[in-house]
């Protein structure tokens, strides 16, 4: 799919206040490893826990914690922004339901190599999502920019740079405190490993039904 816009960004849009209130309410819960899609979001590592090659091979790939929300307040804050970039940035994507709120923390040495947040197949499992995939991705930075160093959001074009090197930027735009980037879930980015101070974040995946 060829993109006029890769990212849709709003600077220093959530107030302070509604930001500390999702810190607050974030760091509250018992946060998690977080998991990739290999290994299941909903895995219970109480009961489950990761072999040392599953720790492993998660390692090489991501090394965070995470936190489950998913209270209609907070949606009511970020949806509007994923409906006002989906217009301006000219991607028009049917979306209708958007998934659990990953409260995210990196923290000194922690990152997220490159990914992309959809897959080919949409979701099997009965309930809301069943028949849905990723459409749009937002990422809400909730820390001030001198809370950490390092951790910076890139983002690679490689869909339209095939056999060339990287078409990476990294996402300046976000790094005050309450601004936020929505993006198609295609496109690729990472989290670089943060080299001092923890960087919170809070990440929200909205689905609709595939493309035609």
């Amino acid at each position: 799919m060829n993109l006029t816009n890769y990212y849709w960004y709003f600077k220093s849009a959530v107030p302070p206040r509604i930001c500390d209130m999702i810190l607050q309410y974030g760091k509250l819960k018992k946060e998690k490893i977080a998991l990739t899609g290999f290994l299941g979001k909903n895995r219970d590592l109480n009961k489950e826990p990761l072999t040392k090659k599953e720790e492993k091979d998660l390692k090489k790939k991501r090394n965070s914690n995470v936190v489950w929300m998913d209270d209609r307040w907070i949606y009511k804050e970020i949806q509007p922004y994923v409906n006002q970039a989906n217009r301006n940035a000219g991607w028009n994507f049917e979306w209708d339901y958007s998934e659990d709120c990953q409260f995210t923390k990196y923290s000194k040495g922690q990152y997220y190599d490159w990914h992309c947040d959809s897959w080919d197949k949409p979701y099997l499992e009965e309930g809301p999502t069943k028949g849905k995939i990723r459409k749009l991705s937002v990422t809400l930075n909730l820390s001030n920019e001198d809370d950490y160093k390092g951790g910076e959001l890139e983002f690679d074009f490689r869909n339209v740079d095939t056999g060339k090197k990287p078409n990476t930027v990294i996402c300046k735009e976000i790094l005050s405190k309450g601004s936020l980037v929505v993006f198609p879930s295609f496109v690729w980015h990472r989290v670089k490993p943060v080299t001092q101070g923890t960087r919170y974040s809070l990440v929200i995946w909205n689905l609709g039904h595939p493309f035609k």
